[in-house]
């Protein structure tokens, strides 16, 4: 969500920031933009389309730089216009990128206005780059660090000014930012991904970090105003991830990298199940709590529905799941022997973050992050961490990150339950049988596409869908709605199925297609009366059913035959299909699968 790039160096600069903003598409962005310097003042190209167009304007302008900022923002305050789109001015000095959402904007520009500064956006960053421009005295970096001590909310800003055309000023709180190190040049960003190749070192900015890049290197300051050095490590140069290859969106590839993603996921054999797997004092830990709280947004959170079975079935703990976003503002019963675990894809998540910090002033100290980025700040407070890898995803859509979640979850319900005895030996060996064929059932599945698409053709002329799953694939019908939805916009709802009855039946009729999740599993008896109960109003059923569970294709009930039965870790096999459903609808629709309207890949503001 948002992303900022900033450079210095001897060079036309602007090639490279635009090169960052497209790498850093993925995230989402609804308008962009790039600024660079002159001894008039700063000068600037926007657009409310996508980056290449952006690149358009800026090659037919002749625009160069060899100091500059870049940005994709996606608009909270302020509808997505031109006037709107980042880079700000102030008083024609002074430049802005900004992600993150100021709190305390609106006085902040009523003390501004006073000073005769005017408003020319609907933005909260126009109030930071007039705030900045008030607090200049010749030295950004000082005006930078007087200026985010009144600020309240969530930011990361690179700043330019045209008294100080070789220097970008860059500050972090509650919003991630690096610093690039490269040779005779330096840089910001939102992500390492925006300036691999042209960086080969980066160091992570600390909460209330402010840094100056200049052509002599970088200054950091931390939030008391300290000169502090910030652990620099290499960066991979930035690769296969963009090439589509056979593929028409990289949703599809994601879709189809998952037996790749999970193999690399799970563990050598003689660690599966090994706390030291999660941190180096996890088994003294795990041993001493008495319950889990996991806490989520999005597509993480169904993950975590799906983990409290493994854990409470497994493992036999009692496990609280949570909306991370919603956790943190209502009162809650803290326990100190509960394990925390945060779930992320990218680790940045804000409303996950702020929720884990909440967790932790309550006294709740063991935690543990599921995530994709070993670097991100979620890895870095919490006390333990399992990493996927699921590799870059681009696709706004999660799909090899949820998957590959789930992995990292099951494992921890297997690892738990070993300590606490309710693993045996021959319990162990089964699970971990069923983990390292994983890969191969998943290429089963994915070998059901092109009877999906058939699928797909009937879904792509709908406006409404039902999901249905009961026991541990209910979470799993709820991902499989989110996925229709984001990317088809077609209006999508899951239920347990034995809630029919209760409600959603009143929806059912030939217009509405229902999707239903049939494992063969202890509930199937159960399911196949919900289903009866839908042919009964004339719905049009549509079945994702193990091979063994004797439903078959008839008069208003299509079935495909899921290869093979999968037991606790069905939900993996079962979630694929409906990734393939939705991604086909969509691409009948014509949508864009990629970039979906409204959404953003990364929620770095709350």
């Amino acid at each position: 969500m948002c992303g900022i790039v900033g450079a210095v160096a001897q060079r036309n600069i602007v090639p490279v920031l635009i090169e960052g903003l497209r790498r850093l598409e993925y995230r989402g962005y609804d308008s962009c933009g790039v600024a660079t310097v002159t001894a008039q003042g700063p000068q600037r190209v926007r657009s409310v389309s996508r980056v290449a167009e952006l690149d358009e304007q800026v090659r037919e302008a002749h625009f160069e730089g060899v100091t500059g900022i870049a940005h994709t923002r996606w608009a909270t305050h302020g509808a997505p216009t031109v006037n709107n789109a980042h880079p700000i001015f102030s008083r024609d000095a002074m430049a802005i990128v900004h992600n993150g959402i100021i709190e305390n904007y609106e006085s902040l520009r009523e003390t501004l206005r006073a000073q005769g500064y005017e408003f020319v956006s609907q933005t909260d960053t126009e109030v930071i780059a007039h705030l900045i421009h008030s607090c200049y005295k010749g030295d950004l970096f000082a005006a930078v660090r007087e200026a985010v001590q009144q600020l309240a909310g969530a930011y990361a800003i690179g700043v330019v000014h045209k008294d100080q055309p070789h220097v970008v000023v860059g500050a972090r709180a509650g919003s991630p930012l690096v610093v690039g190190y490269g040779e005779g040049e330096n840089f910001i960003a939102s992500d390492a991904l925006a300036i691999a190749g042209s960086a080969s070192r980066i160091s992570y900015l600390e909460e209330g970090d402010v840094c100056e890049i200049s052509l002599e290197g970088v200054r950091i300051a931390d939030r008391a105003g300290n000169i502090v050095t910030r652990e620099a490590r290499d960066v991979q140069a930035y690769g296969g991830a963009v090439d589509l290859g056979p593929y028409r969106h990289y949703m599809q590839k994601e879709i189809f990298e998952q037996p790749r993603a999970i193999a690399d996921t799970i563990p050598a054999a003689d660690e599966a199940f090994d706390p030291v797997l999660f941190g180096d004092n996890a088994a003294g830990v795990f041993k001493d709590i008495d319950s889990i709280l996991i806490l989520a947004c999005g597509t993480s959170y169904y993950a975590g529905l799906t983990a409290k079975y493994w854990l409470e079935s497994v493992a036999k703990i009692r496990t609280d799941v949570e909306i991370a976003s919603e956790y943190r503002y209502r009162e809650s019963v803290p326990n100190p022997r509960s394990l925390v675990v945060t779930i992320s894809q990218s680790g940045e998540t804000a409303d996950t973050l702020a929720a884990l910090k909440h967790a932790q002033s309550l006294g709740m100290q063991h935690t543990l992050a599921v995530c994709n980025v070993a670097t991100s700040a979620m890895v870095r407070l919490t006390e333990f961490k399992f990493l996927t890898h699921a590799g870059r995803e681009i696709g706004v859509a999660s799909t090899k990150a949820f998957t590959t979640q789930l992995v990292g979850l099951f494992i921890l319900a297997v690892t738990l339950g070993k300590l606490r005895g309710h693993v045996n030996a021959r319990q162990e060996a089964a699970y971990l049988k069923l983990l390292r064929h994983l890969p191969a059932a998943l290429n089963g599945v994915l070998a059901l596409e092109p009877q999906i698409i058939a699928w797909s053709e009937e879904f792509a002329r709908k406006e409404n869908a039902l999901f249905l799953g009961r026991g541990l694939h209910y979470p799993i019908a709820l991902e499989g709605a989110l996925k229709l939805k984001e990317i088809s916009y077609i209006h999508a709802e899951a239920y347990p199925a034995g809630e029919l009855k209760h409600g959603p039946l009143a929806l059912v009729t030939e217009a509405m297609p229902v999707v239903t999740v049939a494992p063969n599993d202890a509930l199937l008896e159960k399911l196949k009366s919900n289903v009866q109960e839908v042919r009964a109003r004339g719905g049009q059923l549509y079945v994702f059913a193990d091979a063994d569970t004797h439903i078959t294709s008839e008069e208003g009930i299509h079935v495909i035959r899921m290869p093979e039965h999968y037991g606790l870790l069905s939900p993996i096999l079962h979630v694929v299909p409906l990734q393939l459903l939705a991604y086909h609808t969509a691409c009948a629709r014509g949508t864009d699968v990629d970039k979906p309207r409204n959404l953003a890949k990364s929620v770095t503001v709350e």
